[in-house]
C-alpha cells in the first residue's frame, strides 16, 4: 500500500466503501461553514486504502509529514447517524484516537493546525461515548 500523499492540508482518509451518496453526504457536511469559518482539509477517495487498519495507517505516514493528525471516514462513521469520524493524533502520542461529528471538524482541524489547541484537549473532552460533540 502507498504512503500517504503529502498534502497542504490535513487528510479526511475514506477508508469505508459502502456507499458513494454516503461518502458525498459526509464530505458536504465537512465543508459546510460553521460561524464563518470552514474546515481546510484535502479528500482521499481511494480503494487502496479500503478498510485500513489503524497501525497499518501509522506506518504509512512519511517521516516529514506535515500534519499532526488524520480524519478517518471508516465504516463505524458511515453506519452511524451522527457520523462520529475518526479522528487520530500522528504527532505527540500516534495512534491516540477520538471521534467527532462532522460540525466540529471546521474547530478541530483549524485549532490543530495553526497549533491553538493540542489533540488532548479534544481527546479529553469527548461525551462518554467516546464522540466530541463541541466543548
Amino acid at each position: 500500500m502507498k504512503q500517504l500523499p503529502q498534502t497542504e492540508n490535513p487528510l479526511v482518509l475514506r477508508t469505508d466503501f459502502s456507499g458513494q451518496s454516503a461518502w458525498e453526504k459526509i464530505c458536504a457536511a465537512i465543508q459546510k461553514p460553521v460561524g464563518g469559518f470552514r474546515a481546510y482539509v484535502e479528500f482521499i477517495d481511494d480503494v487502496a486504502y479500503q478498510d485500513i487498519t489503524k497501525e497499518h495507517l501509522l506506518r504509512l505516514v512519511p517521516p516529514d509529514y506535515a500534519h499532526s493528525f488524520i480524519i478517518l471516514v471508516d465504516r463505524t462513521a458511515v453506519s452511524l447517524p451522527e457520523i462520529p469520524l475518526l479522528i487520530i493524533d500522528l504527532y505527540d502520542a500516534p495512534g491516540r484516537e477520538f471521534r467527532a461529528i462532522p460540525s466540529q471538524i471546521q474547530g478541530i482541524e483549524n485549532n490543530l493546525s495553526i497549533s491553538n489547541m493540542d489533540f488532548e484537549e479534544f481527546a479529553d473532552a469527548v461525551d462518554e461515548d467516546g464522540v466530541f460533540r463541541g466543548f
